[in-house]
């Protein structure tokens, strides 16, 4: 049976259509598969930026806290050096106001002259010299020789029998010394020093942390008591 032109037409426009219809669909179904991989590499890519952009921010917060506790760590620092400077500056103050009132010692003839014999018996038994030298202020030579005979005595009960000759130095303690004298070997060589000033400063020395402590308070980080 032949087969008519019509048919033929109609058959051919069908085919024509199926194809049209599967382009269609094949393109859609590109569109949509390039639409989604799109969107999942422009999702990767927002995400790795927004990584990038919060390690960026991460590291300066860091950065920043870094800052802010090298900043305190040096306030700290900062005030604790005041707080030891005001306290070291207050001790001196204290230490120089004593070393003022030194002077008042010497205001009793009868003590000073106590101190004075005291003091060159003391320095007598440290130096254990046949002949000692002892100087002063110009003012307190007197009062050294009128003392001079009982630290001998005192010298000698003390070491039981021992002997010291005693001088006055030509030379002088200087003029702004409280008071007390220094005590010299014949040959010079050795010295022992029991002027006011010397004996504050030795005194100053061993209660400084008795001192601090009546002043400030026991220092919670002190260990051990110098």
């Amino acid at each position: 049976m032949a087969v008519s032109d019509q048919d033929v037409e109609k058959q051919i426009r069908h085919m024509m259509a199926f194809i049209e219809q599967e382009a269609k669909e094949k393109a859609e179904e590109i569109d949509a598969k390039a639409e989604e991989e799109f969107n999942i590499e422009k999702g990767r890519l927002v995400q790795n930026e927004k990584l990038k952009v919060m390690g960026f921010y991460e590291k300066k917060e860091k950065a920043l806290d870094l800052q802010k506790k090298i900043q305190r760590s040096n306030l700290l620092n900062q005030s604790r050096l005041q707080v030891l400077k005001s306290r070291d500056d207050h001790v001196k103050g204290l230490l120089e106001e004593t070393r003022r009132r030194l002077a008042d010692i010497t205001s009793s003839p009868a003590k000073y002259e106590k101190f004075l014999e005291d003091c060159i018996t003391q320095g007598l038994c440290q130096l254990l010299e046949p002949a000692v030298i002892v100087r002063c202020r110009r003012d307190d030579v007197d009062r050294v020789k009128k003392v001079m005979s009982k630290s001998q005595s005192e010298y000698t009960r003390i070491t039981k029998g021992k002997k010291c000759t005693v001088a006055v130095d030509s030379s002088f303690l200087p003029a702004d010394s409280s008071g007390g004298v220094e005590l010299y070997s014949k040959d010079g060589k050795i010295k022992v020093a029991n002027t006011l000033e010397s004996r504050l400063e030795m005194v100053s020395s061993q209660m400084l942390p008795q001192i601090r402590t009546a002043l400030f308070g026991k220092n919670p980080n002190r260990k051990f008591d110098d």
